[in-house]
């Protein structure tokens, strides 16, 4: 399985999105261990939401398209809902 997760950091008020066959893996060693170029001012990030998929490509078809959408607020309606 492949997973898109969405993080969030309070200290700089962002999220970011990615996708990844382990998710808390990835946060612990990679992005909060500052290791990720979009993410390392952000430091430390929390694991909001993920949704698991099939195949890597549909976790990076719906990781693009999440992030092509550009809206705080859809994010915000994701994480509140199912997704």
């Amino acid at each position: 399985m492949f997973y898109v997760y969405i993080l969030y950091s309070s200290k700089i008020d962002r999220y970011y999105i990615g996708y990844s066959e382990n998710p808390e893996k990835r946060l612990k060693e990679r992005h909060n261990a500052g290791l990720v170029k979009s993410t390392k001012n952000g430091v430390p990030y929390i694991l909001l939401k993920m949704k698991g998929f099939e195949t890597e490509l549909e976790a990076i078809r719906e990781e693009k398209r999440l992030k092509k959408m550009k809206s705080r607020k859809y994010l915000k309606h994701l994480i509140d809902i199912n997704w």
